[in-house]
């Protein structure tokens, strides 16, 4: 039993990480909130990822995120539990799909310490408590890698093609992203699966199929589907997903050129070696990112056939992700990084324990004290602005761990490994437990203590923050907040529309229809910058009595992109009188024309 006590334990302390006081995080991320109370109204919203039940506009992404979403909510009600409690049981079983997979190349120690990485790196407990479609894409991709780990072990092409099923699946959470891995899979199967080469050739072949076949066919019906008879497409300009899939959320992610995006040109920070480790990724990445490093090259040297098998699909996986997010130019944002916490947690795990398999040798003792060493340092750095003194405390016990491992031939095994453990994760570990004790909420979530101030607790800036932004009618990466009359008003004046009223950008909609429980057309997608509606098609829907009112102005300007979120908002305050309720700016679109103005 005792010797079972931490795999109890891993999956359980997990679950009371990313579980605890979960719903004061309210709607986390409103724009896929509101795309999940549209899924438990509309199987139709929920099969195309519309943000609303009347179906006007799909989110950015491709929508299997927001299916696991929309499937809870219609079970058990639209709250902030219901959409947030499937990604933290994503997280628990992404720890335990990744101590399966590791301990199979290099044991249960191995895979004990890959999980508890995984589970205490401050991203991950900050995605996995959070409503982006993130928490599913690594959940899809460590499924992935542990099939291709059955794969790989006996060239079995069933497991291989469920492992290109696992990736193609996880395109439908977040698009080209998840392509990120396929790399590693391919070459480590390649390169060791026991079966001819010609054979082993094939196998990847029909797994490839499969990667396009769970991918694709959500693709191919959204691009048979006459545009008429669905959603429009979010995030594109030709309300194409292939556009989508490889200009927005695809190459202009590489390049910068995002037609639509309100940034990018360099605006995402200045790429390099370093971006990982700078002020905003570091803190959520960046405690075991260079340890896992030095520890890939001295667990390749020390390891057995089996623990490189290991270290080279997790090490692809980490190498490639890593340079990528280095180096892009278009939008990125520091929670991307949780797709490399799986990849960091394995090599750690795994270069780990066979350096200590061989630890009465000079060499690898040398190189295990110097990991602990490069964590140690790393740690104190990060702690720093957080707690001077605390940072200090896990710096001394770093090098008293390293110490010890340095001299692990004669200091009991007892003393020294419990010492590395603690000193390796206290650091993140006290900055998960920070996290999870802060609510979050708007479009970019930070992991770390709450802070005041800009880019800390309490907003939720542009460049990113922490919190609740306070009321009103919203902004670009905040949702709005209506007042209790101003619900009143849309529950009572929006009966009998399809929309009871339209708002420019998908977050303002967002809060508006979360706070009224009824439908709220988002105006030009996530950005304002979507052609979606176009002027003349608003114009028609106005006619025809199907949107009854119009919240807010135009928003801000789009640099890029379609300008028809500004033209419907100039013929509306043109044609229709504005009256302010709860400080909200309100057109009745039912009401009579302006003079000098002109209805539908």
């Amino acid at each position: 039993m005792r010797a079972r006590l931490p795999l109890l334990l891993l999956p359980a302390g997990t679950a009371v990480l990313y579980l605890w006081r979960l719903g004061d995080s309210g709607w986390a991320n409103a724009y896929y909130s509101a795309a999940a109370q549209a899924g438990a109204e509309s199987w139709k919203a929920w099969f195309f990822g519309a943000t609303d039940p009347g179906g006007s506009i799909t989110v950015d992404k491709t929508p299997a995120a927001t299916w696991v979403m929309g499937l809870s909510a219609r079970l058990f009600g639209v709250n902030a539990w219901s959409i947030l409690v499937p990604q933290a049981l994503m997280g628990v079983a992404s720890v335990g799909l990744l101590h399966a997979a590791v301990r199979r190349t290099a044991g249960e120690a191995a895979g004990l310490v890959a999980g508890a990485v995984l589970a205490l790196t401050p991203v991950a407990v900050l995605m996995f408590r959070f409503n982006n479609p993130d928490a599913l894409l690594v959940l899809l991709l460590v499924a992935g890698a542990y099939c291709a780990v059955r794969a790989t072990e006996g060239a079995r092409p069933g497991w291989l093609a469920l492992a290109g099923a696992a990736v193609g699946f996880a395109f439908l959470a977040k698009m080209l992203q998840a392509f990120l891995v396929l790399p590693a899979f391919g070459l480590v199967y390649l390169a060791f699966a026991p079966a001819s080469l010609p054979r082993r050739a094939w196998h990847l072949v029909v797994a490839l199929g499969a990667v396009v076949a769970a991918g694709g066919w959500w693709v191919l019906v959204v691009e048979l589907v006459p545009a008429s008879a669905r959603p429009y497409v979010g995030g594109s300009q030709r309300n194409s997903v292939l556009e989508l899939a490889l200009g927005y959320n695809g190459l202009g992610r590489l390049t910068g050129d995002e037609v639509g995006s309100v940034g990018g040109g360099g605006g995402w920070g200045s790429t390099g070696w370093s971006r990982l480790l700078g002020a905003e990724m570091g803190g959520q990445i960046a405690w075991l990112l260079p340890t896992s490093v030095v520890l890939l090259v001295a667990g390749w040297w020390a390891g057995r056939r089996a623990e490189r098998v290991g270290l080279a699909l997790w090490g692809g996986w980490l190498v490639v992700t890593a340079v990528v997010f280095s180096f892009m130019n278009g939008i990125i944002h520091s929670y991307y990084t949780v797709a490399l916490a799986p990849a960091i947690g394995a090599v750690t795990g795994i270069g780990a324990v066979a350096l200590w398999r061989r630890r009465r040798d000079p060499v690898a003792a040398a190189a295990l004290s110097g990991a602990l060493a490069v964590t140690a340092l790393q740690c104190y750095l990060l702690l720093l602005d957080w707690s001077a003194a605390f940072a200090a405390v896990v710096l001394v016990l770093g090098l008293l761990g390293a110490v010890g491992l340095f001299l692990a031939a004669v200091v009991p095994a007892a003393v020294v490994v419990p010492v590395a453990l603690v000193a390796a994760l206290l650091g993140p570990g006290a900055y998960s437990a920070a996290t999870a004790a802060t609510p979050h909420s708007g479009a970019i979530p930070s992991a770390g203590p709450a802070r005041t101030g800009p880019g800390g607790g309490g907003q939720v800036l542009f460049s990113g923050g922490r919190g609740t932004s306070a009321g009103g009618a919203g902004g670009l990466l905040n949702a709005s907040e209506p007042g209790e009359e101003l619900v009143a008003l849309l529950r009572d004046g929006g009966e009998g529309f399809t929309w009871a009223a339209a708002a420019v950008g998908s977050n303002s909609a967002a809060g508006y229809q979360l706070g009224s429980g009824v439908p709220v057309m988002a105006v030009g997608g996530f950005n304002g910058t979507d052609p979606s509606p176009t002027p003349e098609r608003f114009r028609q829907l106005v006619a025809e009595g199907r949107v009854r009112y119009f919240l807010g102005g135009a928003g801000m300007p789009a640099p890029s992109g379609s300008d028809a979120s500004r033209r419907i908002a100039e013929w509306v305050e043109e044609t229709f009188e504005a009256t302010e309720v709860d400080g909200v700016t309100v057109y009745d679109l039912t009401g009579p024309a302006l003079t000098g103005g002109a209805q539908g």
